[in-house]
């Protein structure tokens, strides 16, 4: 059978082409209902797919969308893209996805490729700021585009992000309120933004209490599980303390192995709490108390707020809030004349 075509359309609806061209593109002001119908039911019968290269031609619209994450082995961003993904096509949108590896060279090359393709717009979730190179390429190429979770310049531009200070601050809260005074901290990155701000909020938590953070108990990691599992077994070796906040899932599941190594029962004699609550916890035993951000929603949130800003050039910075998830990870330390047991 031959390729059906919208002139086929036209005849067999008895309408013209078109009225068949402002059915397929949403323009159907002053037609009337019935006529609508008639179209929508034809194309239905002879299972029209329209030519999304030349509909492209004559809307100026590809369809299409680019996200870019800095670590797609990271289970939190895949909730985040079958967030976006369920989002765009929801919106009749193709999502292109692009894995940087947390690499300035991989992120400019991907926004070269997505100009390239001619994306209608970009999700952006960077290394910690745009570099002057990717905000000459968004500038230049003037394609909408979003910031999401992570941008130390979050402030200047619309996106998506999560409150992580109130989410450390959370955590520490959690702790101080079960007892714990000898607490350690395992970060993410330094030049992560995000990890800063989770660990300024905890530090914050334990400074209302009037409890210090010393220097030494706090690790810095990278938000990976191999090296927060070698940070905390040195760590638990030659240091006693009965809680552990780790900036985020993946590195708890670490000091879950250390503690696991070393003979230390968790929550019994360690307490773990993390950041996240991606689906990978669930495996663990016991079950991780953590500081959830709603990725999946996010990711929804962040792609709606970008077709808004392609379909009516204007947009704008949503907060979400962190949300502690109490399970059996975290347990009231017992004292007994003021020394915890």
């Amino acid at each position: 059978m031959d390729k059906v075509t919208i002139k086929d359309i036209a005849r067999e609806a008895g309408v013209s082409i078109t009225t068949v061209s402002r059915v397929l593109n949403n323009k159907e002001e002053g037609m009337s209902n019935e006529t609508r119908e008639k179209v929508l039911r034809v194309i239905e019968k002879v299972n029209y797919q329209p030519n999304q290269l030349a509909r492209s031609l004559v809307t100026k619209r590809s369809k299409m969308l680019g996200l870019i994450v800095p670590n797609i082995s990271n289970p939190f961003f895949p909730e985040l893209c079958r967030g976006a993904e369920d989002e765009a096509n929801d919106h009749n949108y193709s999502l292109i996805i692009c894995n940087s590896d947390d690499q300035l060279h991989k992120e400019e090359n991907y926004l070269r490729l997505l100009k390239e393709q001619q994306v209608d717009g970009i999700l952006l979730s960077s290394k910690d700021q745009l570099s002057e190179t990717n905000k000459m390429q968004l500038r230049e190429s003037k394609i909408p585009f979003i910031i999401f979770d992570r941008g130390e310049e979050g402030n200047q531009h619309s996106g998506v992000f999560l409150d992580n200070e109130k989410g450390g601050y959370l955590a520490g809260q959690h702790l101080i309120a079960l007892g714990h005074t000898q607490i350690a901290c395992i970060t993410g990155p330094k030049n992560i933004h995000n990890s800063q701000k989770r660990l300024s909020g905890f530090q914050l938590a334990l400074k209302e209490a009037a409890l210090g953070l010393p220097e030494e108990f706090i690790l810095t990691g990278d938000f990976k599980m191999d090296t927060a599992y070698q940070l905390a077994k040195e760590f638990l070796k030659n240091n006693r303390v009965t809680a552990i906040f780790a900036c985020n899932d993946l590195m708890a599941c670490g000091v879950y192995q250390a503690a696991h190594e070393l003979g230390i029962r968790i929550p019994e004699q360690l307490s773990i709490i993390g950041f996240d609550d991606i689906p990978l916890i669930t495996a663990l035993i016991p079950k991780l108390t953590t500081i959830r951000q709603n990725t999946y929603e996010m990711g929804r949130k962040a792609i709606e707020l970008l077709i808004h800003q392609i379909e009516h050039e204007s947009s704008e910075r949503v907060v979400f809030e962190p949300t502690l998830i109490v399970r059996e990870s975290t347990k009231q330390i017992n004292k007994v004349g003021g020394v915890d047991i």
